[in-house]
């Protein structure tokens, strides 16, 4: 029969002693709890640190790793906020304002325009109504005063253009009663026209759009002009009212629609700027036309669209081709 050596459960050790560690100066021995923390102990966060680090051949002092391992459970703490924090504000900038609660502003129906910029002018040319400049005349090309298309926009292929978004006076006139034109193209010439450019565009809603600039020989040609005012006999909109509710943002000078390459704003004088609206009864088709007096050009914007053309994005329109030739 073999013996059984049984020995007495020892005492458990004080709180503070250390085990004995094989070949480890009793100084240097680390306490066994904090070099392996047990489930209870170990905070959520130690669970994204990479695998366990191997415990070196020499074991650093104790208060040395101590403040490594605070270290890393300070670390792996703020990688936890870190990532939480970053998913908050991703799912904040990826839905569409109107799907989160208190941002829920819609659309008013603006396009959206490229940025705008003035062009660069010849060396030593004066900005258009400087105060050396009081006649308005504007040096740049005049290509480059035409508003840009907005995004979305396919270009009017109907619109007869010549090298450089030129267009000839009969192809500008052709968008009058043809009762009108042999006169208007006599006094065009008599009235120290230069030349015409023009651009056009239509929107996914049908919206269609020609912006004609006519420079003249100074302001006061440019003032003579007659085609462009509520009795400018239109081929398609034979008469002409005033747009009700360009009055209405006249009146209350609106600011709060937008900067000027994203929305439209009415800041500082728009006198020299007239919308009209076709008058009822209308065609399928209807009209609505701003006219922009700006020193020694003449602008002309045309928008139609078959049932109502919007008023925000012909407002808009206008507006930012008028702040073009300011």
């Amino acid at each position: 029969m073999t013996e059984q050596n049984t020995t007495e459960a020892a005492p458990a050790p004080p709180e503070d002693a250390v085990p004995a560690q094989a070949g480890v100066p009793a100084a240097e021995q680390q306490p066994a709890a904090e070099l392996q923390p047990t489930a209870e102990q170990q905070p959520v966060a130690d669970s994204l640190v990479a695998a366990p680090l191997s415990a070196p051949e020499v074991p650093a002092a104790p208060k040395d790793r101590r403040k490594l391992f605070a270290a890393l459970r300070w670390t792996a703490a703020v990688l936890v906020f870190a990532a939480v924090g970053s998913g908050v504000a991703y799912g904040i900038t990826q839905p569409e304002r109107t799907d989160i609660p208190g941002l829920s502003t819609k659309s008013d129906g603006r396009w959206v325009y490229p940025e705008l910029s003035k062009p660069q002018l010849p060396a030593g040319a004066a900005l258009p109504f400087a105060k050396d400049n009081p006649d308005g005349i504007h040096y740049a090309g005049l290509t480059q005063l035409l508003l840009p298309p907005p995004a979305g926009s396919t270009p009017d292929s109907t619109l007869k253009l010549e090298k450089d978004e030129a267009v000839t006076v009969d192809t500008f006139l052709s968008e009058y009663q043809d009762i009108l034109r042999e006169k208007m193209k006599t006094d065009l010439a008599n009235e120290g026209l230069r030349q015409i450019v023009a651009r056009g565009w239509t929107t996914p809603d049908g919206t269609r759009t020609r912006i004609y600039l006519l420079r003249f020989h100074s302001s006061g040609f440019a003032d003579a002009f007659t085609g462009c005012k509520v009795s400018m006999g239109l081929r398609d909109a034979l008469v002409l009212q005033a747009d009700s509710v360009w009055a209405e943002v006249k009146a209350s000078q609106r600011t709060d629609l937008g900067n000027r390459t994203s929305g439209y704003a009415t800041q500082g004088n728009t006198s020299d700027l007239s919308l009209y609206q076709e008058a009822e009864p209308t065609g399928d088709e209807r009209y609505k036309v701003g006219c922009i007096q700006s020193g020694d050009i003449q602008a002309v914007v045309l928008q139609s669209r078959k049932g109502e053309v919007a008023a925000v994005p012909f407002h808009q329109t206008a507006v930012l081709q008028h702040q073009l030739l300011r």
